[in-house]
């Protein structure tokens, strides 16, 4: 088979490589040509060249690994949307399912009238009266993915920290999403088609006193900062048969709402009474070598 790698070309062969994309790419060229097929690269640019190298390479299969172009998350689903008009065979999830999960105030909504565990939330634009979701509240951008804008101060205790950190947001988003903050247990579901794989956990328990446990950019990115070290990723979860039953049952609904095939991760809190609670669905999981995804798979016997 002749497959075509997607990725981010403006980010990865920027002045500042970004070396984490090129690793997958290069891991997954490396396990595709162990099962006899051939690779081709197609970096993704704002030109559109890339769209005539695709159309003219007869590829059978686009692996997608576009995040965005030049960064740009909202720029995703403009990527699969050529593969579907051109009727590429594609991995990964649909542009509509993609462009509703990214953005989180359209598949909390979604979710959330289908019945299933919303925390309360609100988006606000520039110009819009401040929205109170309860308190402890965490503020970040309604459509970006890899936990970008998250930090230590995007959880709020009060209304004058509420609208000091949405109007900081506002500077550099044009939206932001203000959600009540869920004490408990963070959780990662992974789908791998109808199956749903081991669940994993953040353990925090090495964060220190004072400091929230949220996985932060810091957390996923700034190997060895506090975050990183506090937050750390374990796989099987430790849960009862009745809280891993009830995460699983919710997070494959949540997937199957929103259009959801092929791989997906619902990640998620549970609170004190056992009860998960979504809060995002990510339609594009990373699935580096080290990354949760395939870190589930592997637990679940998968290579």
């Amino acid at each position: 088979m002749k497959v075509a790698i997607l990725f981010d070309g403006a980010s990865a062969y920027a002045t500042k490589p970004d070396q984490l994309i090129l690793g997958t790419v290069e891991a997954i060229e490396k396990s595709l040509v162990s099962e006899g097929n051939e690779v081709g690269y197609v970096p993704v640019y704002q030109d559109g060249k890339w769209i005539e190298k695709m159309r003219r390479g007869k590829f059978d299969l686009a692996f997608n690994m576009c995040e965005g172009i030049d960064g740009i998350a909202t720029l995703e689903s403009a990527v699969i949307s050529v593969l579907e008009l051109f009727k590429i065979p594609f991995t990964g999830a649909s542009s509509y399912t993609t462009a509703v999960c990214l953005r989180k105030h359209v598949i909390n909504g979604l979710l959330a009238k289908a019945g299933l565990p919303i925390p309360r939330f609100a988006a606000i634009r520039r110009g819009d009266p401040l929205v109170s979701v309860g308190f402890p509240a965490i503020v970040k951008p309604a459509a970006e993915d890899a936990s970008l804008g998250v930090e230590q101060r995007s959880v709020v205790r009060n209304t004058r920290q509420l609208a000091a950190r949405v109007d900081a947001m506002l500077e550099l988003w044009d939206e932001v999403l203000i959600q009540r903050y869920v004490e408990g247990r963070e959780v990662n579901v992974g789908v791998l088609g109808d199956t749903v794989l081991p669940i994993a956990e953040i353990d925090f328990g090495k964060m220190p006193a004072g400091r929230w446990r949220i996985v932060t950019y810091q957390s996923k990115w700034s190997t060895g900062s506090v975050d990183d070290v506090g937050a750390e990723p374990r796989c099987p979860a430790r849960l009862s048969a009745k809280v891993a039953t009830e995460t699983r049952r919710v997070a494959l609904r949540a997937w199957k709402l929103a259009g959801g095939f092929g791989y997906g991760r619902v990640d998620m809190r549970i609170d004190a009474n056992g009860q998960p609670w979504i809060l995002e669905v990510n339609a594009n999981p990373d699935i580096a070598p080290d990354a949760g995804l395939a870190r589930m798979a592997r637990v679940a016997g998968i290579e």
